[in-house]
């Protein structure tokens, strides 16, 4: 595209027509995306070639249908070209990358723009940005920044810092700062307010650290107050229940509205089998086909799953078949993830051939439905088809990896493993980010005999759970250093933070010594060891006798 600098046309008037030109150029273009670029294109390229100078707010449109479209090289060639970009057109080019992904491109937009040019609407923009791409510390933070700056936040404000909030929100008082904060900005009326605060409170309380049981009922006493409720907030406060796990509370809410919510149908259905309540799960759907509430793919994946961990061979089919028979042509983001589904539901009840003809028929595949076929094979001991199929694979990711090491350390091949485990690391995957590779890592360390790596590995995981446990305690018990596994054993079952207390004749060697002030840094207790001279107590990673006895 030949260079070319705008300058803001100060008439708008078209030579031959009064009507100014932004009428005219925005009649010519329709609502929907694929044609606004479409049409777009030839528009832009009539202007350069005419030698017509646009005013902001036509330069403006199209960077936002370029950004809309995707086609970010083409809004930022057009933004570079204006001389003195406006505060919306810096506002559509960070909600154009943010759309992508680039969040880093987004916050250059935003850190070069003056303070004195920016406005509620560019500080929203780059909030919403940080929350849909999962940056919820950053997005909080800027809404700190934005109040510091002194720009006064709107609904819309609160609805994407809240949303930002839901992601990382872990104490209570988290949620109770914004929530003072929406009272004061006189927002606490506002639906799509209180229903992304609900949202805060009920993802908080179901995090793993919180600690108040006051979280759902304020969550619940928000929802009473509210002068007015829409779908969202009928299915927020019910799948918050859900993910409490107060079945019975999120039943009562739904028995209580006439909407024909599918989401919270969805989500009773999926906490029943989360909670293994198989009858109740089927009962819920039954009622659900009952009522001609709309079923969709999350209905059918959550059923089938139910029928696979059941192992209800006969009823599962009959879902299968419904299916096809209700949803017909579905479409690839439907017909997807029911797919997957039935795969891992005819893989569990030993139909290894129904299940592969499925993928082999899926007229679109991805890594899910590749890592469950490999799965299954690792499962059934075909490790020579396990590994054929591994090399056919058109991508993997950790998850592929994890799966292949994991099913070669548990049948014994843990030399082959380990090969398997230095192949994912030439390729640039790590274990850090995921538990389940950590914990396959340990067994097959274990299998190889290589106990002090798996030991290395287990202290220094980010975090740890009772699988992590029991690979530990067996590769200690496998190797003989009794001691260890006696401690691992008691940190595993005592309640958290309780003092573990091992008494052995034997002197403690320096190994289970150092061992043993990692395991009292890393899990928060007190590990008291007598040996033949004398007690030991480990605390928060040192030891009572300064590592000397």
């Amino acid at each position: 595209m030949k260079a070319h600098r705008y300058k803001h046309d100060t008439t708008g008037l078209h030579p031959y027509s009064s009507k100014p030109l932004w009428i005219l150029a925005t009649n010519m273009l329709p609502s929907n995306v694929p044609s606004l670029y479409s049409l777009a294109r030839p528009v832009h390229a009539h202007m350069i070639a005419s030698g017509f100078q646009p005013r902001g707010h036509i330069l403006n449109r199209l960077i936002d249908i370029y950004g809309k479209s995707s086609k970010l090289e083409y809004a930022r060639y057009l933004f570079d070209e204006i001389p003195q970009p406006d505060i919306v057109a810096r506002t559509t080019l960070i909600a154009a990358y943010s759309a992508a992904g680039d969040l880093k491109l987004s916050r250059k937009i935003f850190s070069e723009t003056p303070l004195r040019m920016r406005d509620s609407v560019f500080y929203n923009a780059m909030i919403t940005a940080y929350s849909h791409n999962h940056d919820g510390h950053a997005a909080i933070e800027l809404f700190c920044d934005m109040q510091r700056d002194n720009f006064r936040p709107d609904n819309y404000t609160f609805t994407s810092v809240l949303g930002a909030l839901a992601l990382v929100a872990e104490k209570e008082k988290h949620c109770q700062l914004l929530h003072c904060a929406v009272v004061k900005s006189g927002t606490g009326f506002v639906t799509s307010v209180l229903n992304a605060l609900i949202s805060s409170y009920v993802k908080c309380a179901a995090s793993p650290s919180a600690q108040s049981s006051s979280l759902m009922a304020e969550a619940r006493r928000l929802f009473d107050e509210m002068p007015n409720r829409d779908e969202l907030s009928w299915t927020t406060i019910i799948t918050g229940y859900v993910r409490n796990n107060d079945l019975d509370a999120a039943k009562e809410f739904l028995n209580g509205t006439s909407e024909k919510l599918g989401v919270a149908w969805n989500a009773m259905i999926s906490g029943y089998a989360h909670r293994g309540l198989h009858l109740e799960a089927f009962e819920m759907f039954r009622k659900m086909v009952m009522s001609k509430i709309q079923l969709d793919e999350f209905t059918f994946t959550s059923i089938i799953s139910v029928c696979a961990n059941a192992g209800c061979f006969r009823l599962g089919k009959e879902m299968h078949a419904y299916f096809l028979k209700t949803v017909a042509n579905p479409a690839p983001d439907i017909a997807m993830p029911v797919n997957n589904a039935l795969i891992t539901f005819y893989w569990k009840c030993g139909k290894a051939d129904i299940a592969r003809e499925i993928f082999n028929k899926m007229p679109d595949r991805d890594l899910v439905s590749w890592n469950i076929i490999l799965s299954g094979y690792v499962n059934a001991g075909c490790m020579d088809e396990a590994k054929s199929f591994f090399n056919e694979m058109p991508e993997k990711n950790i998850l592929s990896w994890i799966i292949m090491i994991s099913g070669l350390a548990q049948i014994g091949f843990a030399e082959e493993a380990l090969k398997f485990f230095n192949r994912m690391k030439l390729q640039g995957y790590g274990y850090e980010s995921s538990l389940s590779a950590g914990n396959a890592l340990i067994t097959m360390y274990a299998r190889c005999g290589v106990v002090d790596a798996a030991h290395c590995l287990f202290i220094n995981m980010p975090c740890v759970d009772s699988v992590s446990w029991n690979a530990m305690i067996a590769a200690l018990g496998q190797h003989g250093q009794v001691r260890k596994l006696a401690v691992a054993y008691g940190l595993m079952k005592l309640p958290h933070g309780a003092t573990v207390r091992v008494f052995k004749n034997l002197r403690i060697c320096g190994d289970c010594h150092n061992a043993f002030k990692f395991m009292s840094k890393v899990v928060g207790s007190e590990i008291v060891v007598r040996d033949g001279k004398r007690f030991h107590h480990f605390r928060d990673g040192k030891c009572s006798c300064g590592d000397y006895w």
